[in-house]
């Protein structure tokens, strides 16, 4: 594969990812208009895959695995293979795939307020979706590190730092009302997913601003410019 070709797949893939990051956002806030009727502040994202219109969220869970996919091949095109990129990737790869999982281990709802800890099947979706929060978060704190010193995603390095802080200060609220104030823990799981999910967005768009192919090292000379030998001591007129 050329490195147009390449770049052009990275576009691609990209593209992708910012595409279902937009569809995943739109179908999360289409069925919190849908019986029956969770609330975004007190009750769990999950929650939504429960109920007679669950099954559209749990195939959103599931896209959310393909964007996560979409957006890793984009970053691993970019830049030689690193110890962070590596990591962080991986990190992010885990993430993505405990969203998938959580598409077929619904969580356990009670009267529609909060997250019990009640069935097998909803422990093991307590315990997906909590690992799976700390491993994107841990992936894309170590991306972010990794940003910052990429000649080409330099400039997202803000927007990125900004989004893992955020994502930070999501996961360490959602921690803290799981035990103080569950009344509170739709908002703050909320806020960590748009940490994570701003994250990917800004980096993606960051991606598919990168030139389909690099500018040549060097330039042709003008036509008529005299030529140059001897370690460039003088031009050279040619004997007819």
């Amino acid at each position: 594969m050329t490195q147009q070709n390449t770049a052009a797949a990275r576009r691609r893939f990209a593209t992708a990812a910012m595409a279902g990051i937009l569809l995943y956002v739109l179908v999360d806030v289409v069925l919190q208009f849908l019986p029956p009727h969770y609330s975004v502040i007190s009750d769990a994202e999950s929650n939504l895959a429960v109920g007679p219109f669950g099954w559209i969220m749990n195939l959103n869970f599931l896209g959310r695995t393909v964007t996560t996919v979409c957006a890793l091949a984009a970053i691993n095109s970019i830049g030689p293979d690193t110890m962070h990129r590596r990591t962080g990737t991986g990190l992010m790869l885990a993430g993505g795939l405990s969203s998938a999982i959580l598409a077929f281990f619904p969580t356990d709802v009670e009267n529609g307020d909060g997250i019990l800890e009640v069935t097998t099947v909803g422990s093991v979706h307590l315990y997906v979706a909590a690992s799976g929060f700390l491993a994107a978060l841990a992936g894309i704190w170590i991306l972010t590190r990794w940003i910052r010193s990429s000649h080409e995603l330099a400039s997202a390095y803000p927007a990125a730092l900004a989004f893992t802080v955020i994502a930070g200060a999501g996961l360490a609220s959602l921690i803290l009302t799981t035990i103080m104030t569950p009344e509170l823990l739709g908002l703050a799981e909320r806020i960590c997913l748009a940490g994570l999910l701003g994250w990917v967005l800004t980096v993606c768009a960051a991606i598919r601003k990168l030139p389909l192919r690099n500018a040549p090292e060097f330039t042709a000379p003008e036509f008529g410019a005299p030529e140059m030998v001897d370690g460039g001591a003088g031009p050279t007129r040619s004997i007819h």
